[in-house]
């Protein structure tokens, strides 16, 4: 254990949980900074799609030269499977987990590794919706404990909101922030405990919207979709949207919003054609029908115009980082 005051170069090994959609990538992350990877699977078969989801990541990153092979390679080596909590959380100075989205099964984890890991490990839940404060509450290091949601994927997506709980300490707000910051994520730290963390209260208060202009016969899906690639979307892609109404002008913002905001959708519901939706089974993609019609052959169209899209992003922010 180690003595005084921890620090973010005091971080060597990394106990990842979860091999699924975001957990293979959190550990590609840290293991391509340098760190040493316990990654956690609950078998071996979870551990092998985990495995086989880190190589095609690392094939996508080779494919655009965002990496050179020898350094996926060495990442790869640096990436420990392991099966048990005891053999994941020995030596571990970080935690960060991507396991079910279920409450009880989180707690359950976590109070198992605060009797395991060293007592300056630092915990850290990748979730996109529990509260912090919920899931810490079986812990004893409640001040060590804090979300991390990485945005999907988090090996092309850069954010990752750094979320306290009630009891967080802005010690590990702050040394969690220069970790991210270390593996090349843009973290950015949100000052107190929020449902939805600042990405998904955008998120979602945008589709409220887009909903209501549908459902009240406004626009159609195609339309309101299109409206928000060739315009919103790639602006705020370059300044966000409070930098672009400072660009703007905020006395025309003002203006504007006096009166177009009550006309806009205030619903505490949600959204009457995602009610429909969920109950006749239409829900999108996996399903082949929900607002679009989908085949195999239009979503593998469009996730790979999404990540080329993403890909070019990467680029740039790697070019803008060695200027």
């Amino acid at each position: 254990m180690r003595s005084g005051r921890m620090r973010v170069e005091d971080i060597r090994t990394i106990c990842n949980l979860g091999t699924g959609t975001m957990g293979h990538a959190t550990a590609l992350m840290f293991a391509l900074a340098g760190y040493q990877v316990r990654l956690y699977g609950r078998t071996a078969a979870s551990l092998e799609r985990g495995y086989q989801s880190i190589d095609a990541a690392l094939a996508t990153y080779r494919a655009h030269k965002l990496i050179a092979g020898e350094d996926g390679e060495a990442a790869r080596r640096r990436i420990a499977g392991v099966t048990t909590l005891e053999a994941a959380a020995d030596g571990a100075d970080f935690v960060i987990e991507s396991i079910a989205e279920d409450l009880a099964v989180k707690r359950e984890v976590f109070a198992k590794l605060d009797r395991l890991c060293p007592r300056h490990t630092i915990f850290a839940t990748n979730t996109s919706g529990l509260s912090p404060s919920a899931i810490a509450e079986a812990l004893d290091r409640k001040d060590k404990f804090v979300a991390a949601n990485f945005w999907n994927p988090p090996h092309l997506l850069p954010l990752v909101e750094v979320m306290p709980g009630r009891g967080t300490s802005r010690t590990t707000v702050d040394i969690t922030w220069q970790l991210l910051e270390k593996i090349g994520k843009k973290p950015v730290a949100i000052n107190k405990e929020t449902p939805g963390f600042i990405g998904n209260r955008l998120q979602m208060a945008t589709l409220r919207e887009a909903f209501h202009i549908v459902e009240s016969g406004i626009a159609s899906a195609e339309a309101v979709d299109t409206a928000v690639k060739y315009s919103l979307g790639r602006r705020w892609g370059v300044a966000g949207p409070l930098e672009s109404a400072d660009m703007g002008g905020l006395d025309i913002f003002y203006h504007i919003a006096e009166t177009l905001f009550p006309e806009l959708c205030d619903s505490h519901k949600a959204p009457r054609l995602l009610e429909e939706a969920m109950h006749k089974g239409a829900l999108g993609a996996k399903t082949g029908q929900g607002l679009y019609q989908w085949t195999p052959e239009r979503l593998a169209k469009v996730r790979d115009k999404r990540e080329a899209a993403l890909i070019e992003w990467l680029g740039k922010d790697k070019q803008e980082t060695e200027e």
